[in-house]
Parts: structure tokens; sequence; C-alpha cells
């Protein structure tokens, strides 16, 4: 074999390797590296922001409005308009070119069509009145499975869709944050905030039981006095979404795994897995909203525990493989693991004190195949369906061309113009998404039908 055909680990010269190697890396050589990325993070998020510094959504022209958003023919929706010029009219580049609206007028166009239209169209998205939002948590403990780009997709789908959408951010590195194009400060613009208030409270009980039995209460400390003046909607920001908005994350946000464990050493009473359940519902957040979506840290910590418990629907991507396959049946065991614990843990103590037991259920739960390639993945992913049966969703969401060319431009397949792609690439990198979504509007759908029927019980 000539040293041409070699593989490339062969022959490697110690001198000349030591001559790339550069300085040994010291701490400060660590926040060097942290500025560049904070640099280079600026400007590849600055190139997905509009003039002033603000990002905005993209106009939607009459031919996606008609084949995706409002069910009416191309012809008819231009006559409604003529006929109804209080109506938003679009704008058009050219004096002939086709017309083109904000979404906001996308969604006074379809409660116009859903008040005088065709009754028989669904212009506008099942929704029960007087029933809370449903919370939906995208968890799995491995990363790269694509459990940020499903969340945010879904969350798009459900806002082209009508609904009222909100998102939470529980994972540090704010990957959901920056496809929003939130700008979070510290951890007390996180939710953070919402979890101190709620031990605060607690500990402020606790105080009240210690003075009863004649004992010196413990004084809560500042940020824990802070903490209880902060309601969740003073951290909620808009998105260049008109029915998205975001409870961002930030680095910072990390720091309540450690202080987590420290509140409930100093307070055992304290139901952590409540917290965010009882804070969004004690500040009306629930009331506001259609859909509320958590992307969770890819570890099973704190957060991802409050984000599971306080989930009504659970679902978990990952990928047509035997290790991820492998991975996220690990990930169910600690959920199994963990969520039984506590139960048996607070179940001891209510049995002695005849209160009620705590059950943790979810409306549903559901594994989700991500980056799928039918090529190389349809018999593992058939093998997979017999194993997971129902609990597999029945959608395969593919990787197009156009899933990796819109993830390089810092936003989501629905923000990309489709002008930017060949038609049948656009066409066809939208419906998986579109899929997935249908997918997960049928869950959603039987749900709360299930729970509009239960209210109707006797």
């Amino acid at each position: 074999m000539s040293s041409a055909e070699l593989p490339p680990y062969f022959n490697i010269s110690p001198d000349r390797a030591l001559g790339q190697l550069g300085d040994p890396t010291g701490t400060q050589g660590l926040a060097q590296i942290s500025e560049n990325y904070r640099r280079g993070r600026q400007d590849l998020v600055g190139r997905g922001l509009e003039e002033g510094g603000q990002r905005q959504l993209r106009p939607f022209s009459t031919w996606e409005i008609t084949k995706y958003l409002i069910p009416v023919a191309p012809q008819h929706f231009r006559r409604v308009l003529r006929q109804n010029p209080d109506l938003p009219q679009g704008r058009s580049e050219t004096e002939s070119g086709a017309k083109w609206f904000s979404l906001d007028e996308v969604l006074r166009l379809r409660a116009f069509f859903a008040a005088e239209g065709s009754k028989t169209k669904e212009y506008l998205p099942y929704r029960p009145k007087d029933v809370p939002a449903k919370i939906v948590a995208v968890a799995n403990f491995k990363g790269g499975v694509g459990k940020t780009s499903t969340c945010a997709h879904l969350a798009m789908s459900a806002a082209l869709d009508g609904y009222r959408v909100l998102m939470i951010d529980l994972d540090s590195q704010g990957s959901l944050t920056s496809i929003f194009g939130a700008q979070v400060e510290d951890e007390w613009e996180t939710v953070f905030p919402l979890l101190a208030r709620h031990y605060a409270e607690t500990l402020r009980q606790d105080n009240q039981r210690r003075i009863d039995r004649g004992e010196a209460p413990v004084a809560l400390d500042d940020s824990l006095s802070e903490a209880l003046k902060i309601k969740a909607p003073e951290l909620i920001k808009k998105t260049h979404w008109p029915n998205i908005d975001i409870i961002g994350a930030q680095l910072n946000l990390y720091w309540a795994e450690f202080q987590i464990p420290v509140w409930r050493m100093a307070s055992r009473g304290w139901k952590l897995w409540d917290a965010l359940t009882e804070t969004l519902a004690d500040d009306g957040i629930l009331d506001q909203y259609d859909l509320i979506f958590l992307d969770t840290p890819p570890a099973l910590g704190y957060l991802t525990i409050n984000g599971l418990a306080a989930a009504d629907i659970v679902l978990v991507p990952f990928g047509a493989s035997f290790l991820e396959f492998d991975s996220t049946g690990r990930f169910f065991d600690m959920l199994h693991s963990t969520f039984s614990s506590i139960e048996e843990s607070e179940n001891i103590a209510a049995r002695a004190l005849g209160r009620e037991e705590l059950h943790f259920e979810w409306d549903a739960i559901r594994a989700v195949v991500t980056r799928y390639d039918a090529s190389q993945q349809a018999e593992m992913a058939a093998l997979i369906q017999s194993y997971l049966g129902n609990t597999l969703s029945p959608h395969r969401q593919d990787f197009t061309a156009l899933i990796g060319q819109a993830g390089e431009q810092v936003h989501g397949i629905y923000e990309a113009d489709y002008r930017d792609f060949n038609r049948e690439t656009y066409v066809r990198g939208r419906e998986t998404f579109d899929r997935t979504y249908a997918a997960f509007k049928s869950l959603l759908l039987g749900i709360w039908r299930r729970d509009e029927l239960e209210a109707k019980k006797p």
C-alpha cells in the first residue's frame, strides 16, 4: 500500500501536530471562546431580523391561505374580498402580482369566514368552552432527537390553525427562545421566580405553623421575598407571531437544578413537582391560552419533573434507530421510577393522615419518530411500531431538504418563504410537519371531546 493510500491517521508528525496545537486553555481562554460564540450568535440571529432589530413573521400569499389556512377556493376568496372592502385586502409587490397578508390579517379573515361562510366548513379549530388550556410537554433525556424543533413547529402549526399558544422554555440552552427571537437577560425573566415563589409561599405557611407552636419563623432571604412579588404575566414576552407568546430561558436557569433540592431539604413538605402547575393556574394563565407547550431539558432533572408533572400531554421524540429506541426506553424507565417514587413517599403520609392520595395521570403519552428516512429506517420503524402499539404516534416525521435549510436560517419551516425553494420541495417539507400536527391535533381533539362529555355527566 502506497503512502497516498494509507488512512489519514498514519504518519502524523508529532512536531507538526505541536505546531498546530496552540497554547493550553485556562479560564480566560474559556471566556474568550464564550465571547466568540456570543458575537457569532448575535450575528446569526441578526440575519433573521428586520431593520430596527425586531424579527417579523413573513406574509402569506393567497395561494398559501386558500391551500393551508382557510378552506375556500381562491376565486371565492378574492370575490369575498371585493365584496367586503373593510376586510384586509392584502398587498402586492407588483401591480398585477399575488396578494400577501400578515398572519394578523389571516386571523381576521378566518373569523369573518367562520361568522359568514358555510357552516359545513371548519374555519375555526375545535375548542370546548370553559375548560383550561392543555399543557403539552416535549421531553426526552437524549439530545439531538428533534425535541425543540418538534415543540416549536407544533406551536407554529397550532398558531396557524388559530389557537392561542404560550411557549415555556425550561431548557437553559434556550434554543426554543432563540427560534422565537426572545431576549432574556437573566433567570428572573424565566420560570425560576415562579418556582421560587411557590417555595416561598410554602415556607410562609410553614412559618405560620411554627408561630402557632410558639417557635421562631425562618426568615425569607431577599430572593424569595422578591419572587413573592412576581406573577407569570410579567414574564411572558410577545413574539413575532401574533398568537404565540413565550416565557424564555437562558443559561442561568440551570441554577434552578441546584437550588430546588436545597429548598426541598429546607421544607420537606414543599411539593416541588406542583410548582409550575399551581403558579400557572393561580396566575390565570390557563384561561388566557388554548395550548401551552413546554420544551424540557435533555435530562430528567427538577425542571423536567416540573414540566412533566404540569403536562396533560407528553410527547417523546426519538429517531428510528436501535440506540435511540433503547435510550428512550430507559427514559420511560426513569419516568416510571421517579413518579412512582413520589407517589409512594407522598401517599405513606396521606394514608396516615386520612388525606387524598397522590396519583399522577396524563391525558396521553405518545412517542414520535423524528428525522425519519424511509429508505433506511422503514424496517426498524415497523418493528418499533409493533413494540409500542398506540404509544407511538402513527405519523413518522420525515427529514427533508426544507427542514435542513430552515434550521440553517434560524427559523421554523412555517416561517420559510416558499419562493426561496422549489415549490415541490416546500410542499413536501411542509407536509411532514402538517402530518405531525394532524396526528397531534387528533389526539388533542379526542382529549378535549372526552373532557367535554365528562363535564356533561350528572
